[in-house]
């Protein structure tokens, strides 16, 4: 079979059909490109280049309020700073994690308000100067081009309001969270509307909504049902729309809403989070046929070489049957991950991913 494009090779996936291979990608965290760039990665070159990964094209819009950003302090450990929504977080400069939180502007329906009348879709919240940089350069090499979705109730608890408050007004106040999660998408597709109309057109859409954690989820299918999932499905069908795929990632334990997000027409999940409690393969012989499968390879093991291979060739071939998978990790790459891991990875999750290896 003819060497595919990126863009053939996730279209095919998308379409439940098999392509040369399976689309391989996957997201390192800044300290693993600070330890590559140590090992041999050179600082100018893309990490998605210089492992020869299939190339996404991101599109994106800022639905914040744009509260004021500055920086608090900076050591050589960490920075803290102040951001457009509202939050006062610390990011570790040398350690593979997630920022951490400290404190939130948006603390209830009154100040949500306030930060509300901030939010209002405007050309000025699109870089148009980045899409007419890269844009045909995407389309010219083949990319996947994804636009992204910032809402729901990962990006609210986490970026707006904190967590535990948001999950006690879930229960106390669902009016405000659903207001929440109702004004960020419209905006945001207000902002993506601008976008496809201007001549930027997308393949796909892609947003964050981390539903559970380990063995667990943070809240119940009811409330799924009544709070979040008519949100999911506003955001599916605007884009099914225009044609376009969607993706959603959601970390932890997602079992039970699955069959919810096939219901309201999702296409593709990631990252099938094996040591929260997802399953790649029994996913895979449930809902293979109705859902892309994008993930699953326990990050856990990947420091390991020989743990992670029998890992990869043991899932790889299940998951690659009839299309509907792309490969990566379950998590982020982590820095416990050296440059030659990943490389012995990458060459074999091409050789395990190729169809023509199989004879598919």
């Amino acid at each position: 079979m003819v060497e595919m494009t990126s863009r053939e090779r996730f279209a095919r996936m998308f379409e439940h059909r098999e392509a040369d291979r399976v689309p391989v990608i996957d997201g390192p965290w800044a300290a693993t490109i600070e330890r590559w760039q140590k090992e041999g990665l050179p600082s100018d070159v893309s990490y998605v280049d210089f492992f020869g990964l299939d190339h996404i094209g991101g599109i994106s819009a800022d639905n914040s309020p744009r509260y004021p950003v500055s920086v608090v302090e900076e050591t050589g450990e960490y920075i803290t700073q102040t951001t457009a929504w509202g939050t006062t977080i610390r990011n570790f400069k040398h350690a593979a994690s997630t920022p951490e939180f400290l404190n939130h502007t948006v603390v209830s329906p009154e100040t949500w308000r306030d930060a509300k009348a901030r939010i209002v879709p405007s050309r000025d919240r699109i870089d148009w100067n980045y899409l007419d940089r890269n844009y045909r350069g995407w389309r010219e090499r083949g990319c996947w081009t994804e636009a992204l979705l910032w809402f729901g109730f990962d990006v609210t608890h986490s970026w707006m309001v904190g967590s535990e408050r948001l999950l006690y007004a879930l229960v106390d106040d669902p009016e405000w969270c659903m207001d929440m999660f109702s004004h960020l998408l419209e905006v945001n597709i207000a902002l993506l509307d601008m976008v496809w109309d201007a001549g930027y057109q997308f393949d796909s859409v892609f947003w964050p909504d981390d539903m559970g954690y380990k063995h667990h989820q943070f809240f119940s299918v009811e409330m799924y049902r009544e709070l979040l999932k008519p949100f999911h499905k506003r955001a599916i069908d605007w884009a099914r729309a225009k044609g376009v795929k969607t993706r959603l990632h959601s970390c932890g334990d997602v079992n039970p809403f699955v069959p919810e997000l096939i219901g309201i027409g999702l296409d593709a999940l990631n990252p099938l989070e094996v040591k929260a409690g997802m399953d790649p393969i029994a996913l895979k012989l449930k809902y293979g046929k109705e859902l892309v499968l994008h993930g699953g390879i326990n990050a856990v093991l990947w420091d390991q070489p020989e743990l992670i291979q029998a890992e990869m060739e043991r899932v790889i071939p299940v998951m690659k049957q009839g299309g509907g998978y792309i490969f990566s990790s379950d998590h982020s790459v982590p820095s416990s991950v050296s440059l030659e891991d990943f490389r012995r990875i990458i060459a074999l999750a091409r050789k395990l991913g190729s169809y023509e290896a199989s004879g598919g």
